[in-house]
């Protein structure tokens, strides 16, 4: 540091003579800038564009000689509200702040009416209670702030095309027309082989469909048509509404003739995705990462009793993702303020209200299916759902690690097969 400066004082020097010399005469900015020059040491040049600067960008830290301190803003929610947020955060599964205040009061019934929430325990109350439904979406992210946490292990991509009938299935695009009624599914399988794709592993089939969100989720033993169909068929008797429709992609799992011919006996139409093109299936791919990835990690699992965990476990994330979790769509495109291209989507709801709203069930079910959900405990939900995560970490952590140390080649030679020497 030249005159015994650091580059903070130097930077002070700059900002308290910075608009005294945007302001002055041509005589006093030399002025300014012989003073400024003495006590920085800079060249001439560089004062000026110091100063020149300083004037034309608000103080930052370090260029103010004083400033005073910002009275900070006075909480608009309790400690209370705050502390009971994370709580319902928590049971619901780690929702954003957008889904979150549009399920609130679902949450708050439901842990009222099993107990969970009580008045007067626990820093819960009626105020509280407004507080929390007072809330904005912004205000729920701003106070949660969730750090979210993302495996080193990454799975690995199964599906090969089928060239069997593929020219027989009808290819749907992403840029056709949603479907206007529920029914319509996309389907895909998860592998769930850790690392390597040796060996025989698990895989989970999910279904969603594209107008309310419902989803359906199976484990299966592997990607044998046999056991897909064993679990297609029991995804059409647990949906609590018909389905007429199924898109997948170009995996033999589904383009098959017996997976076909189950579809056509059962009058449901069937279609599948282009080749390399992930957009076709936009819904399922996205309930790939945040449901199945999420909930069931990146873990290899190949044994019965794992896969038994896996199909306990997805029931109640089917019942959390049908029940209580929002979706939001999207509804068409739009132009922002500065005219540029940008998606729009609806309001979120819940896959359930989205269905009693497309109204192809009858009352009864409407009824059976409401009184379903007022049945649900979000806390018993992530209670259970946090047990069966820890028994798929203790049945399959420690094996997929080993797997994944193992995939990388030694730096040592293998003695077992003796040293080679050049002959002399």
């Amino acid at each position: 540091m030249r005159n015994g400066l650091s580059m903070t004082s130097r930077a002070e020097i700059t900002t308290k003579y910075a608009k005294v010399y945007a302001k002055a005469s041509k005589k006093d900015k030399g002025r300014i800038l012989t003073q400024v020059m003495g006590v920085t040491g800079w060249s001439r040049d560089n004062a000026r564009r110091r100063l020149t600067s300083a004037a034309k960008r608000p103080p930052g830290g370090g260029r103010q000689v004083a400033k005073r301190a910002r009275k900070p803003r006075s909480p608009k929610f309790s400690y209370d509200a705050v502390k009971l947020l994370q709580r319902v955060w928590a049971a619901s599964g780690g929702q954003c702040g957008k889904y979150l205040a549009v399920s609130m009061r679902i949450q708050l019934d439901g842990l009222e009416r099993h107990g969970e929430l009580v008045g007067g325990v626990n820093r819960y109350s009626g105020a509280v209670r407004l507080e929390l439904l007072a809330m904005s979406p912004a205000s729920i992210d701003r106070y949660l702030k969730p750090a979210k946490a993302t495996d080193q292990i990454r799975g690995v991509s199964t599906t090969k095309a089928s060239p069997l009938l593929r020219s027989s299935i009808q290819i749907r695009r992403a840029t056709d027309e949603v479907e206007a009624e529920p029914g319509f599914f996309e389907g895909d399988t998860v592998a769930h082989c850790g690392p390597t794709l040796k060996g025989e592993f698990a895989r989970t089939l999910n279904l969603t469909d594209v107008h309310t969100g419902w989803v359906f989720t199976r484990t299966v033993r592997n990607n044998a048509h046999v056991h897909i169909l064993g679990a297609l068929k029991a995804g059409v008797e647990q949906i609590p509404f018909e389905v007429t429709g199924l898109d997948f992609d170009n995996g033999s799992e589904f383009l098959n003739k017996d997976v076909i011919k189950w579809a056509g006996d059962m009058e449901i139409f069937f279609t599948r995705s282009r080749p390399y093109k992930k957009n076709d299936q936009a819904t399922i791919e996205s309930k790939n990462n945040h449901l199945v990835r999420k909930y069931g990690f990146y873990y290899r699992y190949d044994t019965e009793v794992e896969r038994t965990v896996l199909n306990r476990h997805w029931k109640r994330v089917n019942d959390r993702f049908n029940y209580l979790t929002p979706t939001k769509k999207p509804v068409g495109f739009g132009a922002d303020r500065g005219g540029r291209r940008k998606r729009l989507y609806d309001d979120p709801a819940t896959p359930l209200d989205r269905l009693i709203a497309a109204k192809v069930l009858s009352p009864a079910q409407v009824e059976e299916l409401l009184a379903y959900r007022d049945s649900l405990n979000p806390a018993k939900i992530a209670r259970e759902i946090s047990e069966l995560q820890v028994m798929l970490l203790k049945l399959a952590k420690n094996k997929t690690e080993q797997l994944y140390l193992a995939s990388f080649p030694s730096a040592l030679p293998d003695i077992r097969k003796g040293i080679r020497i050049k002959a002399s």
